[in-house]
């Protein structure tokens, strides 16, 4: 994708559009799917008709979750066996996946499918809307294999370099979508069906152009005995849990408002069909903001991650006070169009004679979504947070709303003052999620700028360092950027020792492990914390107490996560080299 843009020297602005547009577009075009279905389904059915997509919309996002957990998983692990020059390894985990996505996709229908009927009552389904969900939901379920394996591959494609053929695929099928859904729901009277049909249809279409991809992969070579399952797919399921984790949540929060706008419906003069309509249309038409700024936090990603990886925090620091700006105004963009018109909005997902459904469901709108602008900085942080490394610190801060503020709150609320409260706890929600991100936000942004001034540019170094001077450089390089080779330079310059491979023998006297497993090893840290202590963990234990020991005295340390090891420790210069692609391949290729 963009080889002629450089990531650490290119204007932030230009950066962002560039990497952020296909993410917005690909994220909207999921949001769609749903959103054009219950459109055309309240246009042709009725409200009922939109609480049965509503009702199935949880089987949809666990889908997401299972294609999130396998694909994003699968598209990290693929870019780091290729980064380490591990081609093979590489087809191997790509292929692998593929096999358990069609395996596993299969099965997940299966048993959703069967039991369809006690899903659709776990998820808050009232008598009225049952049969709508069932129609809707069966067919759904049909194509739920299709849209699990092309949002898998999708993520892999990206991976291989193809994001635009990633967009395009998901383009295709959400058009497909749009022209057919007003042609089987209302030209031919079909209903939900018809809107369920219509999905299934464009899912087919994406699938088939997902796995057409596959014969041309850019970066590697699939053969038939890389297809057989191997233990790879445990790191690819590790890399992938924080995304299976969020859209949990995701979950748990929809289910939870589903059954509470039943409840507590059923007690109120709008009866339980309604809030549960319109809960749903709320939803979707949230989905898109939560798309917006999801797809230019996701775009940022390669941005921050390179400059913090090069250790140029002043740009990290700048990328993300641009997306901030941006999703801000996104998020008051989106704000006010729910608050000024929400009649509008809510006539998009059809017409409607009954007076209480049009109070309730702009009530909805106007006061479950009050502040979600706001959200638009639980969002970035928790994308950016993650861009940084800091993966538990990320799902934190997706917990903090769904789980640990907002369902308590609404319990709170709905006993005390009903169905509304549960309306209110949104944006008290929202406010109090505000308010904890700043922090979590600010001692990340206040760290990046401690480390700002800690790590410098070395240029002409031709003084030799004295033995009263001590200086400790720490070098991190791209695959084929020539590290060990500028870091010995570098060394013989200062007249300083250098240390590579040299520190294996130090971690061989530690560990008793063999020079060979260490070698073979020292690169591939696990992914998932375990508890189980093991011959990983010691390597890394002793890789540590190996660069704290030669660091007593003046050194050049090539990579081993020596930055992080030494921490903010005085006389430290932490550089990250790299050069184009082109020039890392040939290298790669020569040496």
């Amino acid at each position: 994708m963009n080889k002629k843009l450089d990531l650490g020297k290119e204007k932030i602005g230009k950066l962002l559009l560039t990497f952020a547009v296909p993410c917005v577009i690909s994220m909207l075009i999921n949001s769609v799917y749903n959103i054009v279905d219950q459109i055309f389904i309240g246009q042709g059915v009725g409200y009922l008709g939109n609480a049965a997509t509503n009702i199935i919309f949880p089987i949809v996002i666990m889908c997401n979750a299972i294609a999130g957990l396998i694909g994003n998983g699968c598209a990290a692990n693929f870019s780091l066996r290729l980064g380490e020059g591990k081609k093979e390894e590489a087809a191997k985990s790509v292929a692998s996946t593929i096999t358990i996505t069609m395996i596993s996709s299969i099965l997940i229908s299966i048993i959703l499918y069967a039991s369809l009927n006690i899903l659709v009552k776990a998820f808050g389904c009232t008598d009225n809307v049952f049969p709508y969900a069932i129609e809707y939901g069966k067919i759904i379920l049909l194509g739920a294999p299709f849209m699990i394996i092309y949002s898998a591959l999708s993520q892999i494609i990206r991976a291989d370099g193809s994001p635009k053929y990633s967009m395009i695929l998901l383009v295709v099928g959400a058009i497909i979508n749009i022209i057919l859904d007003p042609i089987f729901i209302m030209k031919f009277n079909m209903g939900v069906k018809g809107g369920a049909i219509a999905t299934i249809i464009g899912q087919i279409v994406s699938c088939i152009m997902a796995l057409l991809y596959l014969r041309k992969l850019r970066s590697i070579k699939l053969n038939k005995k890389d297809f057989v399952p191997d233990k790879s797919i445990i790191k690819v399921l590790g890399y992938g849990l924080s995304s299976f984790i969020t859209q949990m949540t995701v979950l748990a929060l929809f289910v939870f408002m589903n059954n509470v706008m039943t409840k507590y419906g059923a007690s109120s003069k709008f009866g339980s069909d309604i809030p549960l309509s319109a809960y749903g249309i709320v939803s979707k038409l949230n989905s898109l903001f939560v798309a917006s700024v999801l797809g230019i936090s996701i775009g940022a990603q390669p941005i921050i991650g390179f400059n913090y990886g090069a250790g140029n925090y002043k740009r990290v620091k700048e990328t993300l006070r641009k997306v901030l700006m941006v999703n801000f105004i996104i998020g008051i963009a989106f704000n006010l169009s729910y608050q000024l018109f929400p009649k509008f909005l809510i006539g998009l997902f059809g017409s409607s004679d009954n007076k209480l459904y049009l109070e309730f469901a702009t009530d909805c709108l106007k006061i479950f979504l009050m502040f979600c602008a706001l959200n638009a900085f639980e969002m970035t942080t928790s994308i950016t947070v993650q861009s940084l490394g800091n993966v538990k610190k990320s799902t934190a801060v997706s917990f903090i709303r769904q789980i640990i503020l907002f369902i308590p709150i609404a319990l709170i609320l709905t006993s005390k003052i009903g169905l509304y409260g549960a309306l209110y706890a949104g944006p008290i929600a929202d406010v109090l999620c505000f308010i904890c991100v700043i922090f979590i936000f600010g001692s990340e942004y206040k760290k990046l700028g401690k480390m700002s001034g800690s790590v410098i540019a070395i240029e002409n170094t031709n003084t030799k360092v004295s033995s009263k001077d001590k200086i400790i450089i720490t070098i991190n390089r791209e695959y084929g950027s020539g590290g060990r080779y500028v870091g010995k330079l570098l060394a013989e310059k200062l007249n300083i020792a250098f240390y590579d491979k040299e520190l294996i023998n130090e971690i061989s006297k530690e560990t008793g492990l063999s020079k060979k497993y260490i070698e073979e090893n020292e690169q591939t840290k696990h992914a998932l914390g375990s508890s189980e202590y093991n011959n990983e963990d010691a390597l890394f234990v002793a890789e540590s107490k190996a660069i704290k020991k030669v660091a007593k005295s003046s050194c050049v340390i090539v990579g081993r996560c020596a930055d992080y090891v030494l921490g903010s420790k005085k006389n430290i210069y932490n550089i990250f080299l790299y050069s184009s692609l082109d020039n890392e391949v040939k290298r790669a290729v020569k040496y």
